[in-house]
């Protein structure tokens, strides 16, 4: 029979959704969607000390933002502590794991004999129960920790679906501690209860988990639950060429979200940021999903580059209907304390071309509704003396006409004619006092979105 696709992404809420993290889950969503699968939404919060609320909530906004729709969850690991717990005791009495009594310093002197006699620090596995072997007392007042029997000899070996076929031998890896002393599983333990219970099919993860894998493939086997497959996707690297991450110049997915990117060119372009489909940089959720089927997965690290995303996100809002474009652009302005009317979708048409997000756009609309200001050097070029009674002329025939684009059109072409100037002449002033820039696009169509009023009373100030 044919497994069931699901895949999951299981973010810790220590902090934002990172740039990478969002990666994943994209490529775990459209794997699933692709096979017709499922996709699930676990939150990794046996971190309590570290864990928040907030966290968690922002996670769940990034999520919602993105279109990553999830068939199950949120999934909350501390919910499940109880079914951690069973599962220690299945294997404490099946022999897979044992109490381990070290204290901090013990283990810290064991690593430091190792280090001298240049060995690789391992736990030297001293409580681990074997036939004949005489376990050291058990100390009052030290609460043990659970490890886990990791096998000892043999190779781990599975075909990564990104990087191809990976093995590491048992004897580089030791017996990892799967439950601490107040009863918390640790993450390399709780993930394989999770996805075997979950019965989750495919894994996409960074790369940085890879080290990881082996100890949960041999839980996995002691567990006798059907594995999973993995992809270990390669990190983002930051302009400066590091990795990415919290502490490393990423911010959250809602801070872009913020900063006035679009969903589908986020989507598009972390898409792109580790898979290809040919020569495609621009294409729609849906082919995203009819196209991603595992394959195409770069083995090299990605370079996070925000000029290629604005481009992507230009793209998209070219192709944004004027009315939602207005919408998000709204949104923007009432953070400035501005509050649009009905022409919006009117500007957004204007300026859309112009602009790389919506703050971009923004930054135009707010101009229709709150008072400009000129730079000194845009007034000093363009507001000379010569030209100010071609605006005086132009804001007296613009007070007694139809308020339209063809009409005001006509006028400014008779105030060219009669003052023998060319167009940039009297554009470029009249830009500057109407927008507070020499460069906008056709004039009449910019005047046409202004009250006559307010045209008269900015030309006047010249």
């Amino acid at each position: 029979m044919t497994r069931k696709i699901r895949t999951r992404i299981a973010p810790s809420p220590t902090g934002f959704l990172h740039l990478g993290t969002a990666r994943t889950a994209l490529y775990s969503w459209a794997y699933a969607r692709h096979h017709g699968g499922e996709f699930v939404l676990r939150i990794e919060d046996t971190d309590v000390a570290r864990s928040t609320q907030e966290s968690t909530d922002q996670i769940l906004a990034s999520m919602h933002w993105l279109g990553l729709d999830y068939d199950e969850g949120p999934i909350y690991q501390m919910q499940r502590l109880a079914r951690y717990q069973e599962v220690i005791a299945q294997m404490l009495a099946a022999g897979t794991a044992y109490h381990c009594y070290c204290t901090p310093e013990e283990l810290e002197a064991m690593r430091e004999a190792q280090r001298a006699r240049g060995e690789k620090t391992l736990y030297d596995r001293r409580w681990r129960p074997e036939p004949g072997k005489v376990l050291p007392p058990v100390p009052q007042g030290v609460p043990p920790v659970v490890r886990f029997c990791n096998p000892i000899e043999g190779d781990v070996t599975w075909n990564d679906l990104v990087k191809g076929p990976i093995t590491i031998n048992n004897r580089e890896i030791d017996d990892l501690i799967i439950q601490r002393p107040d009863g918390v599983p640790t993450y390399n333990f709780a993930v394989v209860v999770d996805d075997s219970d979950m019965a989750i099919s495919h894994v996409f993860r960074g790369d940085e988990h890879i080290n990881n894998t082996p100890w949960q493939i041999n839980i996995f086997n002691a567990l006798g639950a059907p594995l999973p497959e993995f992809g270990h996707v390669p990190v983002i690297l930051g302009d400066d060429g590091q990795k990415l991450s919290k502490r490393r110049g990423a911010v959250s997915v809602t801070a872009y979200e913020e900063n006035g990117f679009l969903p589908e060119a986020m989507l598009n372009y972390l898409a792109r940021l580790g898979w290809s489909h040919g020569d495609d940089e621009l294409f729609s959720r849906e082919q995203l999903v009819q196209w991603f089927d595992g394959s195409h997965l770069s083995k090299s690290p990605a370079q996070w580059d925000v000029a290629k995303l604005s481009w992507v996100n230009a793209h998209y809002i070219k192709q944004t209907d004027n009315a939602a474009l207005a919408e998000l652009v709204s949104a923007q302005l009432k953070k400035r304390g501005i509050t649009a009317d009905g022409r919006l979708p009117d500007i957004c048409a204007l300026f859309k071309d112009r602009c790389d997000t919506t703050v971009a756009l923004a930054n135009w609309a707010a101009g229709f509704y709150a008072d400009v200001t000129a730079s000194e050097a845009d007034r000093a070029q363009h507001l000379t003396e010569a030209v100010k009674p071609a605006v005086a002329a132009l804001a007296d025939k613009l007070a007694d006409i139809a308020w339209d684009k063809p009409t005001i059109a006509a006028a400014i072409k008779e105030v060219l004619a009669a003052q023998g100037l060319k167009m940039p002449a009297l554009a470029m002033p009249v830009r500057v006092l109407v927008l507070g820039t020499p460069q906008t696009p056709s004039l009449d169509a910019v005047l046409a979105l202004f009250s006559r009023e307010t045209i008269l009373v900015r030309l006047r100030k010249a």
